[in-house]
């Protein structure tokens, strides 16, 4: 039974794995044709927090977190009402919609439900919409997600054919996050475009809970949740709560840190119970906090230096490259072996979040990290030094600690011979 999981492989990681580098081509053309139109729809900070959370979020799969496949799998064998066959080929096109139907509830159910909005308030925390934002994803997905496709596996799905549809679905809302493409008529009363997801991503109170759709908006109009762009209303990005960090860590927590604190601190008992099952925007009266109401529309952006800009980009680039890498050579590394990176690169990337939030003091932290990661791998053997991701994980610590070297030189240096002021007498 346990091969049989592994071949009913818990997230459309194949699919994913090669779709990977066509996503980030697009999001280098998006960038790119912003600044050319004058549109820019990017920020370092906040892409930066897209793309690490986009790679954390694979670790879960990689290391088969949850118990979906070995579900599954039981289901398939004693459960399967047997409805569908793989040599049907019509079994492709209802599975396609029994999914983006499953989808549809899934996800609604995510927005209404504040246990399950604690794991899917990850991907709407971006305070910017681009295509980048589609790779917010959550670590967390795995402890829920999964129950709401069991009907699909009773009726017969295919595992095959369930990967596959899964990670078509799952591609195919990649593109709609973005702002440079517009109404496109007749298709928006079918497909979810970019317009009408635009419109799930607002939190403008005309906008928030709506357009729950994967790959057709028909669902949303059928069960009354559809909602069109207002002319008259900008959509603004974000949380209601805002995050107010880059830290994919805490971005993962937020949510259910909150919904802790009210546990704690609420007097009424059935109220400690109700915070866990109520309505995502439900909160004890004693536990309410009250806002300024131009903080909506203002976007969380720290002032930081350009070597923390630099610093940060490069290491959303060598972190991307690693964490890619380590998908294509997955079979190459023991168990183990996918912990450490995944450790790796959620450290690296939340310290550099860090950084980016005007914490230059994490330039020390990053530095003994890396010092301890290449002694880690060099001397006590904690990743195969012969397979490609490690010397390419092992490169970027080895820069981490050149350049943050040569920072702390610098700024010795400076601190030990400041500018003299120079007045013309």
């Amino acid at each position: 039974m346990i091969e049989e999981a592994a071949a009913v492989v818990t997230d459309k990681s194949a699919i994913i794995t090669f779709a990977v580098p066509v996503f980030f081509l697009m999001i280098i053309i998006e960038y790119f044709y912003g600044r050319y139109v004058g549109k820019d729809t990017y920020r370092l900070n906040d892409t930066f927090t897209s793309i690490s959370l986009g790679m954390i979020s694979r670790y879960p799969t990689m290391l088969n977190l949850g118990v979906q496949s070995l579900i599954f799998v039981y289901i398939g064998k004693y459960m399967n009402v047997g409805l569908l066959s793989m040599k049907n080929p019509l079994t492709w096109i209802i599975a396609f919609l029994l999914y983006d139907l499953s989808y549809y509830w899934m996800h609604r159910l995510h927005h209404e439900i504040k246990i399950l909005w604690a794991t899917h308030s990850v991907h709407h925390h971006g305070e910017d919409y681009n295509l980048a934002t589609a790779l917010r994803q959550t670590s967390t997905g795995w402890l829920w997600k999964w129950i709401f496709y069991m009907p699909m596996i009773m009726l017969g799905v295919p595992g095959e054919v369930f990967v596959t549809v899964a990670g078509i679905n799952l591609v195919y809302q990649f593109w709609v996050h973005t702002e440079h493409i517009g109404h496109l008529g007749f298709l928006e009363k079918i497909f979810i475009t970019p317009m009408n997801h635009g419109i799930h991503h607002a939190k403008n109170k005309e906008y928030i809970d709506a357009n729950y759709g994967g790959v057709f908006i028909i669902w949303d109009r059928m069960f009354g949740t559809y909602t069109a762009r207002m002319p008259d209303v900008t959509p603004v990005y974000g949380t209601v709560s805002a995050l107010k960090s880059f830290n994919p860590i805490w971005a993962n927590i937020q949510v259910y840190s909150t919904m802790i604190k009210d546990t704690i601190k609420t007097e009424k008992m059935s109220d400690k119970f109700k915070i866990w099952y109520s309505k995502t925007y439900w909160r004890p009266e004693d536990c309410i906090e009250v806002k300024d109401p131009k903080e909506f529309y203002v976007k969380y952006n720290p002032i930081i230096s350009l070597d923390i800009k630099v610093f940060a980009f490069f290491q959303m680039l060598f972190t991307t490259i690693v964490s890619g890498s380590v998908l294509f050579f997955l079979a190459q590394y023991s168990y183990n072996e996918i912990i450490v990176f995944g450790i790796a690169i959620t450290l690296l990337s939340s310290l550099t979040a860090s950084l980016l939030q005007g914490n230059s003091y994490m330039y020390a932290v990053i530095l003994g990290l890396s010092i301890f990661g290449v002694l880690g791998i060099e001397y006590l053997a904690f990743l195969n030094n012969n397979i490609l991701s490690t010397q390419l994980l092992m490169s970027q610590l080895f820069v981490n600690i050149g350049v943050v070297s040569l920072l702390f030189i610098y700024q010795a240096y400076q601190a030990l011979n400041p500018l003299k002021d120079k007045r013309v007498l």
